[in-house]
């Protein structure tokens, strides 16, 4: 896009160039904010995912058991009804915050059931619950991260592009402007000196 070398252009370069320096520092402050809460949430899923590890290694022993047949069946209990969520913002993104979770009510007798029903109930609805948890932490770091690409993207835009063109059209217009202030004075010296040689040869 050619710039007109004019000194409107000037002021309207220069404008837009302190615009784009007041606005730059919010953004890189966005952008590392953005950054430490994608390495937060980084850190939650790898710590969710240990976690469903431990839970699953307890979970093991009842393995042989819950395929036994027995008056009721163990896993319908870890069964989600519904998973209750909801919003908040931070560092401009809506992210997802687990609230409830929700699983099928757990109606048995306890004298019909083998002894290890509870406590198999308990660690099969424990993994579920981390496993939720996770889940929803993986789409906060997704959400997290789609804005950090954006933020990331504007940033180089402001340093790489934008600033450095405004700079460099101040500059071309300011030299241009300065050349024709030059040229203008040395033809007034250039017709200065006409008259005065006019005024000595009468």
């Amino acid at each position: 896009m050619t710039v007109r070398l004019t000194k409107n252009e000037l002021r309207i370069q220069q404008t837009r160039l302190a615009q784009l320096a007041r606005y730059l520092p919010t953004l890189q402050l966005k952008k590392a904010m953005l950054q430490i809460e994608v390495n937060t949430a980084a850190g939650e899923v790898a710590r969710l995912r240990e976690q469903m590890g431990v839970v699953h290694s307890r979970i093991e022993p009842f393995s042989a058991l819950l395929s036994e047949k027995v008056t009721c069946d163990v896993l319908l209990y870890a069964d989600v009804l519904h998973v209750k969520k909801r919003y908040e913002n931070v560092a401009g993104v809506e992210i997802p915050i687990l609230d409830k979770i929700v699983f099928r009510p757990s109606e048995y007798s306890l004298f019909d059931t083998p002894a290890w029903t509870d406590r198999a109930t308990e660690l099969l609805r424990e993994l579920v619950t981390v496993r939720e948890t996770m889940h929803i932490g993986q789409e906060k770091k997704r959400a997290l991260e789609k804005e950090l690409r954006d933020v990331s993207i504007r940033v180089n835009l402001f340093e790489k592009v934008l600033i450095p063109r405004a700079e460099e059209n101040i500059k071309k217009i300011r030299i241009f402007l300065g050349d024709q202030q030059l040229g203008a004075v040395a033809q007034a010296k250039v017709a200065k000196k006409k008259i005065a040689l006019r005024e000595e040869t009468r």
